[in-house]
Order: C-alpha cells, then sequence, then structure tokens
C-alpha cells in the first residue's frame, strides 16, 4: 500500500512542477525573481503536504511545560532595567505583522489603514509608539512591515506621511503562493497575474512565511550587519503589544551565557479565548498546539480552561542570528495548516499556511512568558472596536491603557450583532461611543442606534426583533438592563 501512495506522491510532484513551470513562463523579466523564490517555497510546502499525513500530533505525547520555561511576568519585571537600557535598545528591531485586509470589518484596503482611535490609524499608533521610544531613549528602534501582495502597494503610499517622523521604516513582502484545487490538487491559476480571473487563484501563506521572505528579501542580513539583535513581532492589530523594556533586558542580559532564542508571550485564557493556540511539552521541547492539530476527539479538552490555562498572543522576540542559522540550515519546523476555502465561483480550494509561533521549537532555550492580559488587545470585530474607542482607555503616545477609573483591570464582554458588522454600519448606529467605564457584559442584536452620551453599566442585553427598531435616546442610562421589542426596558 505505501508503495503505491509513493508512486501517487511521486505523480501529484510531478504534476505541480509542471504546473508551476507553465506558470513561471507568463511571469515578466521584472517579476521572473519574485516568482521563482515564492514557487521554491511553496514546492518545498508541497512536498512536506504530501509526506504528512494525519494529525501531527500523538495526544498521548503532549505534556505540560516544565515549571521553568513559562516564566510570569512579575518575575522578569522584578529584574529592574539597567542603566545601558538605550544601548540595549538599539539592538532592536520592532516587526508587524501587516499582511491583512480590513475585509471582515467591512473595510477595502490594508486593515492596518483602518481609524481605531480619534482619527489614528493602526500604523499611526505604532509609529508613534515607536518615534515615543526613540525619542525618550535617544535611540534608533526601526520599524519593518511584513505586507502581502495585497497589502504591499496602499501601505507603501501612505509611509510618505512619516518621512519627517524619527523612525525609519523598512517593509518587505510576504510569499504569494497558489491555492490549489481541492480535488485535482492543482494550482487554479492560469498565469501570474493577480488581476481579472486570477485575483482570486494567490493567497499569503501565513505569518509563519516571515522567516523565509525575511532572509530572502536581504533585510535580515542587512539588519544583523547594522547590528541589531532581536526582533520584536507581532499582529499590527493587537494594541497591547508595545515594546517591553523588561523583556527586552531579560532578553539580553541572560545568565551563564545561555541565550534564549525565541519568546513567546502568553497570557492567561478566559472563556473567550478557547481557539488560541497554547504552549505544550512535547518531545522534550516546547511546542505550539494549535486548535487545527488536535484530534477530534479531543477538542473539548483542548478548549477547557482547566487543562490549557495559557495561550499564545502572538507577541514573540526572536533572535536575529537564529533565524538566520536556521534559514541557512533548512532547519525551520513548522507544522502545515491546511486552510480551505470556497472562491466566490463555488470552487474548492486548499491553501497551506504556517504559523510564526509554531517554529518555537526549532530554536534553543525557547520561554514563554506569562504576561499580564493588557499585552494582548486585539481588534479584530466592531465589538473589539468599540472597547479601544469607548472611555476604558486612554491613549498617551500610541499606547492604550486602561483608564485609572475602572475599578477591576477585566476587559467587558461586547457582542454586537450583524447590523454592526461593517464599520460604516457601526459608525452610523453610534452617535458617540457610550460611557462603558461601569460595564461587565454587552449584547446587542437586530436594529439598534445609540444616541449622544449613552451609559451603559453592569449587564445591557438590547434586542431588537426582526422589523423593530430600538432608538436609545440620549443621555440615557442603562445599568442590568434587558431592552427588547421596541423599547421595553426591563431590569436584568
Amino acid at each position: 500500500m505505501s508503495q503505491f501512495q509513493e508512486v501517487i506522491r511521486q505523480e501529484l510532484e510531478n504534476s505541480m512542477k509542471n504546473e508551476l513551470e507553465k506558470l513561471q513562463a507568463t511571469a515578466s523579466e521584472v517579476d521572473l525573481g519574485v516568482v521563482k523564490k515564492d514557487f521554491e517555497g511553496f514546492k518545498q510546502l508541497f512536498h512536506r503536504f504530501l509526506q504528512e499525513k494525519g494529525p501531527s500530533v500523538d495526544w498521548v505525547k503532549i505534556q505540560r511545560p516544565p515549571e521553568d520555561s513559562i516564566q510570569p511576568y512579575e518575575k522578569i519585571k522584578s529584574r529592574g532595567l539597567p542603566d545601558n537600557i538605550t544601548s540595549v535598545l538599539n539592538k532592536l528591531v520592532v516587526v508587524k505583522l501587516n499582511g491583512g485586509l480590513g475585509t471582515s470589518m467591512g473595510c477595502k484596503g490594508p486593515k492596518s489603514l483602518i481609524s481605531v482611535r480619534n482619527e489614528n490609524t493602526f500604523l499611526d499608533l505604532t509609529v508613534q509608539q515607536i518615534e515615543h521610544l526613540n525619542k525618550t531613549y535617544n535611540t534608533d528602534v526601526p520599524l519593518v512591515l511584513m505586507n502581502s501582495f495585497n497589502t504591499d502597494e496602499d501601505t507603501k503610499k501612505i509611509l510618505q506621511k512619516y518621512t519627517h517622523c524619527r523612525v525609519k521604516i523598512y517593509t518587505f513582502n510576504q510569499s504569494r503562493y497558489p491555492r490549489i484545487n481541492k480535488e485535482s490538487l492543482l494550482p487554479v491559476a492560469k498565469d501570474v497575474s493577480k488581476t481579472g480571473e486570477n485575483a482570486e487563484a494567490w493567497y499569503p501563506p501565513g505569518h509563519g512565511d516571515i522567516y523565509g521572505s525575511f532572509y530572502n528579501s536581504g533585510l535580515l542580513n542587512q539588519l544583523i550587519d547594522e547590528g541589531k539583535e532581536y526582533i520584536f513581532v507581532s499582529n499590527i492589530d493587537n494594541l497591547g503589544a508595545t515594546v517591553d523594556l523588561y523583556i527586552l533586558n531579560h532578553l539580553m542580559s541572560q545568565p551563564n551565557g545561555k541565550r534564549c532564542e525565541f519568546v513567546m508571550e502568553v497570557t492567561d485564557k478566559t472563556r473567550a479565548d478557547v481557539k488560541g493556540g497554547t504552549l505544550i511539552q512535547y518531545e522534550g521541547k516546547l511546542r505550539l498546539l494549535e486548535i487545527a492539530q488536535v484530534p477530534k476527539a479531543h477538542v473539548d479538552e483542548f478548549k477547557s480552561v482547566s487543562k490549557f490555562k495559557i495561550f499564545n498572543t502572538n507577541n514573540l522576540w526572536i533572535s536575529l542570528a537564529a533565524i538566520k542559522r536556521l534559514q541557512e540550515q533548512g532547519a525551520m519546523d513548522m507544522e502545515i495548516i491546511v486552510n480551505p476555502k470556497t472562491l466566490d465561483g463555488g470552487l474548492n480550494v486548499i491553501q497551506l499556511e504556517t504559523a510564526v509561533g509554531a517554529a518555537i521549537k526549532s530554536f534553543d532555550n525557547a520561554l514563554g512568558i506569562n504576561v499580564p492580559r493588557s499585552r494582548f488587545l486585539p481588534v479584530k470585530t466592531t465589538s473589539d472596536l468599540l472597547l479601544v474607542m469607548s472611555n476604558l482607555y486612554s491613549l498617551n503616545a500610541g499606547s492604550l491603557t486602561m483608564s485609572d477609573k475602572r475599578e477591576f483591570p477585566t476587559v467587558p464582554l461586547v457582542k454586537l450583532g450583524s447590523s454592526f458588522t461593517k464599520v460604516q454600519d457601526y459608525l452610523r448606529r453610534l452617535e458617540s461611543i457610550p460611557d462603558m467605564l461601569e460595564l461587565d457584559h454587552l449584547t446587542v442584536s437586530g436594529d439598534v442606534t445609540f444616541g449622544k452620551n449613552v451609559g451603559l453599566k453592569g449587564t445591557v442585553i438590547i434586542i431588537a426583533n426582526h422589523g423593530d427598531r430600538i432608538d436609545i435616546p440620549a443621555g440615557a442610562v442603562l445599568e442590568n438592563k434587558i431592552v427588547s421589542g421596541n423599547l421595553r426596558i426591563l431590569d436584568h
């Protein structure tokens, strides 16, 4: 049987190779070099995809990480900061993952260009944070954006507005890989163009592509030559992912010469984070376990807050020299994520991806640091947007901090219904952002609008039935209320 499977595998690889050669032949001379590099990377990924069958983890072998492999942030912070923090900062590069579009929030173009606070976009806030750092400590921390072919052009146009900021900004592109037909396992693209019927034929292969793309762009070597030692990588839509001097100092001042090459910031799981990847010990190494790798029979166990208590924030601190070494040895090992999609015409395709945190097992002396929840403030939906726009947070030099006036440090649970999904609809339905300092839980469903200066406290549930509309009047204060039908307000 295995011999038969091997023959089929060989045939699939040969067919893929032929198809990629045909596609490559349609590239212009200008694009040829990039296309070749992309296709080389894709062939390696496809080869591994055909080799690996079945779940990538053996559930029985999963162990809890050893005590000292996940350090509490308080312990790291208690070491304090050295006098030479400027020279430590000068060895750092901030990298933001900027490949995503704002489509899930009904916006066109890069997600990083959506306004999140006082007309500031994600990118504006990022630049302000780093500029503040550079001015405060008289340092030269650069910002690197990993764009995708979806976001590159629009992002580069916007970058001109930062030319007078005290931040050097570099960009590089993640790869462009072909989506493949779920049945035939061959590319759906007809040529290498990104327009017309080919618009849906390509995809950026997940943020695990950062290692190869960063290395291939030449930027990795350039930064090493400039004396840079570590990158701090995070998603551009995580507004809690600011440069932390204590973590950086911990990396730079490792005792007994055992340099830690990879730090993953993790934080305590709540019921809202049951799908987040977690750290495990597996065959003697720290490893990231994602929900996609969990056998179906164990998914509920994976989601339980009691067994897997922490999850990955995707805030990562990684040694540049180690990335270079692993790339040159071909030793970067990341599990393949098979992401099924359906194209507009109804065709089922798959895209092969990897996740940046999955490479943790390839690095030496990897470490998890259990950070406060405030370092994980992602804006994936308009429900998240409502939180960061509200008076729960104050903005200072590009960083959001929880207001002192909130009595407990947890964030309220907010669920806005489908009428609020798109940013423009969400903005139209709110004359001003409600006062949410004393809010625990908000659910809004149906055709609902908010007047100016509304206050929300405790648990508030507002449900407009189909065909009904609820207008919360200006100045209303709702505390532990259920509002339903056509504005009947009940005590909760």
